[in-house]
């Protein structure tokens, strides 16, 4: 299984209004403890040792959080865990200069050398079981989906009968599938070839997909369903809707 894992965690995550204002969204609490601890937490129950955060917005308060997170680590006897920081805007320059999903890949070679990794947002979470099954460790490159209710509201997994990755067509007007992208990926160094050939999207964006799209087309991207729970964490309702699930997982365990 691999150990290391990219955290892109440098926006401030306006849709979080007042809440991030003066903070990155990854660190609002919940349950009197930042969201992004909760993630750390299955991470590491997942058997990952080897953390890259993304930093950028309000840096310091992320570095501070990563100080107190390891001093707690150390309590609990787990040592070996690491967690790394590298600033995205120190290395791209501010969010209006470069923008998008694929700019915490541009500043994560130097962490990941030839290995393979885990890519997630820090303003997701999902289970242990999920965690560990996208840790394989092959040739292959891997998305993490489940199948959407609303699949208009996301980019929709297009797929091979071998459960290859033929394309991802974001948020479709037209009924093209169910199956959607939640977001975790687990990438091989190839990756790391396709980033030169992004171009600017019409957002005006960098785009993680369009690397992905890259290797699709060269049929090294599998897709990997997920088993259990995806949370997201970009707007103020979702503090009461998290509290209220940890609260139940709480209550099962």
């Amino acid at each position: 299984m691999i150990k290391k894992v990219v955290i892109a965690a440098a926006g401030q995550g306006t849709r979080m209004k007042e809440l991030s204002k003066d903070m990155p969204k990854s660190l609002i609490c919940v349950k009197k403890r930042p969201f992004l601890a909760y993630l750390l937490d299955n991470l590491i129950e997942a058997g990952y040792k080897d953390f890259m955060l993304v930093i950028g917005f309000h840096a310091e308060l992320m570095e501070r959080f990563v100080s107190e997170y390891l001093d707690i680590c150390k309590k609990n006897n787990k040592e070996d865990i690491k967690i790394s920081l590298v600033d995205q805007f120190k290395v791209l320059g501010p969010k209006e200069k470069e923008y998008g999903t694929l700019c915490p890949m541009k500043c994560i070679k130097d962490f990941v050398g030839n290995e393979s990794f885990l890519s997630i947002y820090g303003d997701n979470l999902f289970s242990v079981r999920d965690l560990k099954e996208m840790g394989v460790e092959d040739e292959y490159n891997y998305i993490g989906a489940s199948v959407a209710d609303d699949p208009e509201k996301y980019g929709v997994l297009i797929t091979d009968d071998e459960g290859n990755l033929k394309e991802i067509i974001e948020k479709p007007k037209e009924y093209v599938g169910n199956l959607v992208n939640k977001g975790i990926y687990k990438f091989t160094s190839e990756v790391f070839e396709k980033i030169p050939q992004v171009c600017i999207s019409p957002r005006g964006e960098y785009e993680l997909t369009d690397a992905v799209t890259l290797l699709a087309k060269e049929g090294k991207m599998k897709v990997r369903i997920l088993q259990d729970y995806w949370l997201d964490f970009g707007n103020p309702d979702d503090v009461a809707i998290v509290e209220k699930f940890l609260d139940e997982q709480k209550t099962c365990d």
